[in-house]
C-alpha cells in the first residue's frame, strides 16, 4: 500500500463572485493519498474541502498547483485528453446533494446503469438491469425502486442511488462528498461499513469528506484538517484524535459529543479564536507522518 495514487501539489482555488470580490476557497493545500487508503477531510462548513474534492474530480480547474493521478497531471489539458477515458472510469464522486446530482427524467435502474453504458462495460450479471438491482440491493434498497423516479423517493434513498451508481463501477478512487449527511443513523452505519467493505474487498481508495468526527475516526487511516481553505494538520486518525497538536484541530475533537450525559455535561470544550490564526505558516512534521501548520521559523 506503498504506491502513490493521488499526489495534490500546493492547490489553491479561487472563486470571483463579483468584478471586485475574491474568495480564495483553498490555499496552497498538498497531500498525498496511498492505493488502499481512506484519507478523511474535515473541517466546519466553509473550509475549502469540497472544493478540493471538486478540483480532484476536474470540476473545478485548479487556480494554481496541481494533481497527480497514477502519475498523470490531470491539471493539464493535453494529459487529460490523452487518458481522459481511464480517468472518467476510475474516479467516481458522491456529491453531497443528491437532488442536483440525479437526472430527474431518469428512472432509478437507468441513472445506475448509466456509467456502464457510456463506458461501454459489460454487465458482470449479464443485463444492465440485473446489474442495477444488485447494486442497489448493496446500498440496502428493494428492487421495487429500480422503477422509480428520484422525485419518489425520500433524501437518504436518493443518496444511496448515487453512491450505488458511484460503486458499479467499481473505481480505484472515490471520492465521497458529505455522502451520509442526509441519512439517518441506522444507514449510515450501513453505508461506512459498505465503504470498508469496498476498501478491503476491492481494493478502493476512498477520499471522505464528512462532518462526523466519530465516523472519520472510525473508518479513515489518515485524516487532514481544513480551516478557511488551508490543511492546519494531517496525521494518522488515532495520533490525531489521541494527540491534536493545532488549536483549531483540538476545539473542533473537543466538540465532539460524549453519550454520557454526566461527562458531556462536565466537559471543558476548547475555543478557538479566528484572529489568533496564521495562514502563512507550512506544514511541518512534528512526529513521524504527523503534519502541523506552524511559522516558517518555528521548532
Amino acid at each position: 500500500m506503498s504506491e502513490i495514487l493521488l499526489d495534490v501539489q500546493h492547490l489553491s482555488h479561487v472563486f470571483k463572485p463579483s468584478k471586485h470580490a475574491v474568495i480564495k476557497a483553498v490555499d496552497d493545500v498538498s497531500f498525498q493519498m496511498k492505493k488502499g487508503e481512506i484519507f478523511g477531510l474535515v473541517g466546519e462548513s466553509g473550509s475549502g474541502k469540497s472544493t478540493v474534492a471538486r478540483c480532484i474530480m476536474n470540476v473545478y480547474k485548479p487556480t494554481a498547483g496541481k494533481i497527480l493521478y497514477n502519475g498523470i497531471n490531470i491539471c493539464d489539458r493535453a494529459e487529460f485528453k490523452k487518458h481522459h477515458k481511464v480517468l472518467e472510469a476510475n474516479r467516481q464522486i458522491i456529491f453531497q446533494d443528491s437532488t442536483s446530482s440525479l437526472n430527474g427524467r431518469m428512472k432509478v435502474a437507468d441513472i445506475i446503469a448509466e456509467p456502464m453504458y457510456i463506458h461501454r462495460i459489460k454487465p458482470p450479471r449479464g443485463t444492465l438491469r440485473a446489474e442495477a438491482e444488485f447494486q442497489l440491493s448493496y446500498v440496502g434498497m428493494d428492487a421495487s425502486c429500480l422503477d422509480k423516479y428520484p422525485s419518489e423517493l425520500s433524501g437518504g434513498q436518493r443518496q444511496r442511488v448515487a453512491i450505488a451508481r458511484a460503486l458499479s463501477m467499481e473505481p480505484e478512487l472515490l471520492v465521497a462528498d458529505e455522502p451520509i449527511a442526509s441519512l439517518d443513523v441506522s444507514i449510515q452505519a450501513q453505508i461506512i461499513n459498505l465503504f470498508k467493505h469496498c476498501n478491503q474487498d476491492h481494493g478502493c481508495s476512498i477520499l471522505f469528506i464528512a462532518h462526523d468526527l466519530s465516523m472519520v475516526e472510525y473508518l479513515c487511516d489518515r485524516v487532514g484538517v481544513m480551516y478557511h481553505g488551508k490543511l492546519v494538520e494531517m496525521a494518522p486518525t488515532a495520533e490525531l484524535f489521541a494527540n491534536p497538536r493545532h488549536p483549531y484541530t483540538q476545539a473542533l475533537l473537543s466538540a465532539i459529543p460524549i453519550p454520557d450525559p454526566i461527562a458531556e455535561r462536565n466537559r471543558k470544550r476548547m475555543d478557538f479564536d479566528e484572529l489568533d490564526f496564521d495562514r502563512e505558516g507550512v506544514l511541518k512534521e512534528v512526529a513521524p507522518g504527523h503534519f502541523v501548520l506552524r511559522k516558517e521559523d518555528a521548532q
